[in-house]
């Protein structure tokens, strides 16, 4: 699981575990070292845990960006990590699970426009357009599927805003849960 160490992180790999699963937790820092931003460190990553049965990806981030002011870096800085990052850790994850093993990867979804939130469509929509034709890509009989969520609560609330508006973490994960149990594939899973 890469990801895990986050708000929703830590509540999707709790539901994993409270299922059954043994989980391997990926991130920046920690025992498994993984940046989405850094193809390498996917490799290696791979090359050090074998044996798993399905991926699950939570470290997915942008930034908000004003559409006129940003830079065309900032926009692809914004790329790669959410979109590119999440794209060749499907890639990978694909390569090294075995037949019916299970991707699940993160996008987002809101209600209406947000203000410098256009990186963000960008990214979740080549997301989910991504996670529904990898799904007649993949080999051995092998799953992908992408949990949208919109905002969580706690996350709203250690902005100090208002977390009435967000899905509590512990809600969400279970929709991650269906996406590694569940015999779909190319799904786009909104908890």
């Amino acid at each position: 699981m890469i990801g895990a160490t986050g708000t929703l992180g830590g509540a999707v790999a709790a539901a994993l575990e409270e299922a059954g699963h043994e989980v391997v937790r990926g991130a920046r820092g920690g025992p498994v070292r993984v940046d989405l931003t850094d193809p390498a460190s996917l490799d290696r990553a791979f090359a050090k845990v074998t044996g798993l049965a399905a991926v699950v990806c939570c470290a997915a981030s942008g930034p908000l960006l004003d559409l006129v002011s940003a830079t065309d870096e900032e926009f692809l800085d914004g790329m790669r990590g959410k979109l590119l990052g999440q794209v060749g850790l499907a890639r990978r994850a694909a390569r090294n699970l075995p037949e019916g093993g299970s991707i699940t990867l993160t996008g987002g979804t809101f209600a209406a426009p947000l203000a410098g939130g256009s990186l963000g469509a960008l990214v979740n929509q080549g997301l989910a357009g991504f996670v529904r034709n990898a799904a007649a890509e993949l080999p051995r009989s092998q799953r992908i599927n992408l949990v949208s969520p919109g905002w969580i609560r706690e996350t709203l609330e250690a902005m100090g805003a208002d977390g009435s508006g967000g899905t509590p973490a512990a809600q969400v994960a279970q929709a991650y849960l269906r996406a590694v149990h569940g015999p779909g594939s190319g799904e786009i899973i909104e908890p």
